[in-house]
């Protein structure tokens, strides 16, 4: 009888986990599944399995290409089912190509002299998953916010990244989910950023990725006013909920589409950004409206400058500005006060009521 072996977290058991088993155990006549034993997973990466050790070994066992199935405890990083292993001296380990203990795993092989088995990549009857992007998924929002930014924009983008400029923004509502989206699309608000964190995914990850900046997921995973430092990764400076500027935000469409990959090399002046992003900073820090509205303003005559057209003037404005890298979608405006805004907004159908959102 030719025993197979094979060890893993198996936390939420998907579709690719039975096609590993299922190859696994056409290898020989018997196959053993180890699973990391609750602290285990506490000891090596800090967090809890899904369900309970008793309950996950019953999941495994009534699977039926599952011939055994033990619990690893061992304290080895890795090597968690050393001692069934040693126990069972089966004929074959196998791994996928991606396992990241191979050199130790070979060496736990020539101790009872196992075969040493590698699984190539075979096209997946399903969709890849991972446990980790599966409990992304059930932990996804069902709403998110959006987001406007106020200046720094650019300084999110780790090859634009300025030492001692900021991002400035802020999460606003109404929100949107899966269902409802009561934005144009593609209109510079970060909605790539919400759609991502929607079905469960790293956004951060994923707009950096598309050679662009973090500034959208981490403000609208943050919610809030936010002060960004400028760098590759976001690092909160400083937080308020918003409300300071309760009734005086509004959006304009401009009516075109923005695309901002398509904006991310053309020439701009960056210590202008900067400066406008410690304007801005200095506004949020004070609780100053006006001052926020001052480093918007700067940063609007940074895109002008960039050969994007002029803003129409809106009376009761104090500030506006092009939405992320501009050249079309929506246009911010800062208004005086509530009356003002709602002045503006009644008598221009493209002009669209916004509010910061902040998720205590």
């Amino acid at each position: 009888m030719i025993r197979v072996f094979i060890s893993g977290c198996y936390d939420i058991l998907h579709g690719g986990h039975l096609q590993f088993f299922e190859e696994a155990r056409a290898l020989g006549d018997h196959l053993t599944v180890s699973f990391a034993s609750e602290e285990v997973l506490w000891n090596h990466k800090e967090r809890r399995p899904s369900v309970p050790d008793e309950h996950k070994k019953a999941l495994l066992e009534g699977l039926r290409m599952v011939d055994q199935v033990v619990i690893g405890t061992s304290p080895a990083i890795g090597l968690d089912f050393e001692d069934h292993f040693m126990r069972i001296k089966p004929d074959i380990l196998v791994v996928t190509e991606d396992d990241n203990y191979a050199e130790l795993k070979k060496e736990l092989c020539k101790k009872v002299g196992a075969k040493y088995q590698v699984l190539a990549k075979t096209p997946p009857r399903f969709k890849p998953v991972s446990s980790s992007s599966i409990v992304r998924w059930i932990q996804a929002p069902t709403e998110a916010p959006l987001r406007v930014d106020f200046a720094g924009g650019w300084l999110d983008v780790p090859r634009f990244a300025q030492e001692g400029g900021y991002v400035v923004n802020c999460a606003i509502s109404p929100l949107v989910s899966l269902k409802k989206w009561s934005y144009e699309k593609q209109a510079g608000l970060g909605g790539s950023g919400a759609w991502a964190l929607l079905n469960g995914k790293d956004g951060v990850d994923s707009e950096l990725d598309l050679g662009v900046g973090w500034q959208d997921p981490a403000v609208i995973r943050e919610t809030g006013l936010c002060v960004w430092r400028s760098g590759p990764k976001p690092i909160l400076d400083f937080k308020h909920n918003g409300d300071i500027l309760k009734g005086r935000l509004a959006i304009l469409w401009t009516g075109s589409d923005h695309d901002t990959p398509a904006t991310v090399d053309f020439p701009r002046d960056y210590d202008r950004i900067v400066e406008s992003s410690k304007v801005a900073r200095a506004g949020v820090l004070g609780l100053d409206v006006g001052a926020l509205g001052d480093g918007v303003n700067l940063y609007h005559q940074v895109q002008l400058d960039e050969g994007m057209e002029a803003l129409p003037d809106l009376e009761g404005a104090i500030a506006r500005k092009y939405c992320g890298g501009g050249y079309g979608g929506y246009a911010l405006y800062i208004f005086s006060d509530e009356a003002a805004r709602d002045t503006a907004v009644s008598s221009n159908d493209l002009l669209l009521p916004i509010e910061p959102f902040c998720r205590i």
